[in-house]
């Protein structure tokens, strides 16, 4: 399954469609996965999230496994897609787990997964082990027509670990590398997106996340070969402005 045949799906370099009334840049929302994985969440701050995603037009939103169900319904035929986390913050879970998380997730109504990698086997350039691990997820994602999205932790990786990581999710099937969590220090850079792209190739998904929180951020990553932005500062990206959270 592959992400560039995703309908709605922007270009690097020609932003498709549209974002809400009053925003200062159409085009970019289409990129944004709209997020909140914050813990501490209520129902009341999802459905929000919810509503300004309709509202924006972004492409997604992202929440973690609890709530998939609220987001599915509240989405439903507004065209914006609904994402989940596995393994996540850490990718410290057997790899059965993560299966298991991801089947359950795709069930409950996510349209794409975002995956953390075993790292710990990343560092070790044991790239068997992070196919492996990828490839669990992956089977069970597609096999309910959804999209994965591999996130590599790139703070806590080399560039040769980088560089293996995101050959082992090509390896494995995965529809797109993603950069960060945004929990685990640091967050996305135009070096590492650009050397993401490089590896991956024209066909894959790059998705930038981790402290983007402005319009320019955006741009830059996307001029160097991100396909899909992970921000919960998408309204302040959308309207030119500056956004705040650390995500």
């Amino acid at each position: 399954m592959s992400n560039e045949a995703s309908p709605g799906t922007g270009t690097a370099t020609s932003p498709a469609g549209s974002a809400g009334e009053g925003s200062g840049e159409p085009g970019i929302a289409s990129f944004i996965d709209h997020t909140l994985l914050k813990p501490e969440a209520s129902e009341a701050e999802i459905l929000k999230v919810c509503a300004e995603a309709a509202e924006y037009k972004f492409k997604s939103v992202c929440v973690n496994p609890v709530w998939v169900k609220t987001v599915k319904t509240a989405l439903k035929g507004t065209g914006v897609l609904t994402c989940s986390v596995v393994g996540f913050p850490l990718g410290a879970t057997p790899s059965d787990v993560k299966a298991f998380e991801a089947r359950g997730a795709v069930l409950d109504g996510a349209d794409e997964v975002d995956m953390v990698i075993n790292i710990a086997a990343a560092r070790a350039s044991d790239k068997g082990a992070v196919v492996d691990d990828i490839k669990a997820v992956a089977e069970a994602v597609h096999a309910g027509e959804a999209i994965l999205k591999v996130i590599i932790e790139t703070a806590l990786l080399s560039d040769d670990q980088m560089v293996l990581a995101c050959e082992a999710a090509v390896e494995a099937g995965a529809d797109f590398v993603k950069t960060s969590t945004g929990f685990n220090g640091g967050g996305a850079t135009v070096e590492d997106v650009a050397l993401m792209r490089r590896t991956v190739g024209p066909n894959l998904g790059v998705k930038a996340s981790g402290g983007v929180r402005s319009l320019e951020d955006a741009q830059a990553m996307i001029a160097a070969g991100a396909t899909r932005i992970g921000a919960s500062s998408g309204i302040s990206i959308v309207k030119g402005e500056q956004g705040s959270s650390a995500y």
